[in-house]
C-alpha cells in the first residue's frame, strides 16, 4: 500500500495548541506526516527575531504526538524540489499566509502545481496575544480582554498602518467538548501500565516542560502518564504576578499534544492526597527540580506520596522555566513589537492587493454580461 505523505513548514516559534491543532489537521489528511521547521536566521530575515532557538523549536516539534519526523533548517519558501527531496505529496499550511521579506507568498508554486492543502487556523490564539499577554502583566488577560490596557497594548503592538489583520490580531479561544476529544489520546491504562501521576501549572507549554515530561517517561517501560493541571486562581496563588499566562482550557491543549502524556486532569487539586492516588491507581509520583510551594494550610502537597513512598524528584537537565521566557520576551519587547508590526503590514497590503483584484474581476464580468 502506497502511503500518503504530506509536509508541514513553519517557523513554529513560540509552538501553541494552535500550531498543534494544524499539526492534528495535517496528519489527518495523510498517512505519514513529515515537519519542515525554519532556522533561526531564515526567521529573523523573514518575520524578526524568533523567541526559542532552532534547537528548541525542533525539539519541541518532534515531541507534538501527530508528528513523524522533521526536517531541520527547512527552507523558508516551499518549492516543488523540497517536497520531491522528501518523497512528499503535498504540502499543508493553515489558512493564513505566509510572506518572504519582500511580499511574496512562500507557497506559490507549490499553490500553482496543485500540490498544497489548506487547514483551518485555530480561533482565538496567536503568537501575537501570547506575547501581548506576557507584555501587559496584568491579572485579566485571560478574563477581561475588553480592559483598557490590553486595549491599548493591542493596538500598538498588533496593528498595521491600515487596520488588522485577521492573521495577526488579537481574538479569544473558546474551548470545546470535541477539541478536547480531538487531542485526547482516548486510551486507558492497561494491565502493566505504571501509573505516573505529576502536577503543576505547565504555563506557556515550552521546551522545559517537554525535556520534564520526556524524564518522567523514562521511568518505566510501560508508563502511562497523568498530568493534573491547577486551575488559573490556584496558579496566580502561588505563582503570583500575571501568572498564568495560558488559561486552564488552553494549558488543556497544550500538554495533551506532547506525545509523552497520555491523560489529563484538569483543575487538579493543589494536594496530591489519598483520594487522587487511590482513584486513578497511581504507582509513582514525580516532580522537577523547581519549588514546591505549601498549600494554604501551609501542608505538604505531597506528604500523602511521600509517606508511600512513591515520590520522586527528577532532574531533567532544563532550566527553562516560563519565568524565562517572559524574561525573553521583555528584553526583546521593541524588536518583537516591530516584527509584529511589520508582519501585520504585510498581511495587510496582500488582502488590499486580493480585494483589488476580486473588484477587478467582477467589473470585467459585468461588462462581459452586458
Amino acid at each position: 500500500m502506497e502511503l500518503n505523505v504530506h509536509v508541514c513548514l513553519h517557523s513554529y516559534d513560540m509552538v501553541h495548541y494552535g500550531h498543534s491543532n494544524q499539526l492534528r489537521q495535517a496528519k489527518a489528511m495523510g498517512d505519514y506526516l513529515v515537519v519542515g521547521v525554519h532556522t533561526d536566521e531564515e526567521i529573523a530575515k523573514h518575520k524578526g527575531p524568533p523567541v526559542f532557538t532552532q534547537a528548541e523549536r525542533y525539539k519541541m516539534i518532534r515531541a507534538t504526538k501527530w508528528v513523524d519526523e522533521i526536517v531541520e533548517g527547512a527552507p523558508y519558501v516551499t518549492t516543488l524540489e523540497t517536497l520531491d527531496k522528501y518523497n512528499c505529496d503535498f504540502c499543508v499550511h493553515g489558512d493564513d499566509i505566509t510572506l518572504t521579506v519582500d511580499g511574496k507568498d512562500t507557497y506559490d508554486e507549490v499553490k500553482r502545481m496543485g500540490r498544497y492543502r489548506e487547514c483551518k487556523r485555530t480561533q482565538g490564539v496567536s503568537t501575537t496575544d501570547l506575547v501581548g499577554r506576557m507584555l501587559l502583566l496584568t491579572k485579566s488577560h485571560h478574563s477581561n480582554v475588553d480592559n483598557a490596557d490590553y486595549q491599548l497594548h493591542k493596538d500598538n503592538f498588533g496593528k498595521g498602518p491600515k487596520g488588522h489583520s485577521p492573521w495577526t490580531g488579537v481574538s479569544q479561544f473558546l474551548q470545546t467538548s470535541q477539541k478536547i476529544i480531538q487531542f485526547a489520546s482516548g486510551k486507558e491504562p492497561q494491565p502493566g501500565d505504571t501509573i505516573i501521576y505529576v502536577a503543576g501549572a505547565f504555563d506557556l507549554f515550552h521546551i522545559g516542560h517537554v525535556d520534564f515530561l520526556e524524564t518522567v517517561h523514562k521511568q518505566a517501560e510501560k508508563p502511562y502518564v497523568i498530568v493534573g493541571l491547577h486551575f488559573d486562581q490556584e496558579v496566580n496563588r502561588y505563582k503570583g504576578k500575571n501568572y498564568p499566562i495560558m488559561n486552564i482550557h488552553e494549558r488543556t491543549l497544550s500538554v495533551l499534544a506532547c506525545r509523552y502524556v497520555s491523560e489529563v486532569v484538569i483543575g487538579a487539586p493543589y494536594a496530591v492526597g489519598k483520594d487522587l492516588l487511590d482513584h486513578f491507581k497511581v504507582d509513582l509520583v514525580c516532580h522537577g527540580k523547581t519549588e514546591v510551594f505549601s498549600d494554604t494550610d501551609g501542608t505538604d502537597p505531597y506528604a500523602e506520596p511521600k509517606k508511600r513512598g512513591i515520590f520522586r524528584v527528577l532532574d531533567s537537565s532544563n532550566n527553562l522555566t516560563t519565568d524565562v521566557i517572559v524574561q525573553r520576551i521583555i528584553e526583546n519587547r521593541l524588536q518583537f513589537e516591530a516584527r509584529n508590526q511589520k508582519k501585520e503590514a504585510k498581511e495587510m497590503a496582500v488582502i488590499e492587493a486580493l480585494k483589488n483584484k476580486e473588484d477587478l474581476q467582477k467589473t470585467e464580468a459585468a461588462i462581459t454580461n452586458n
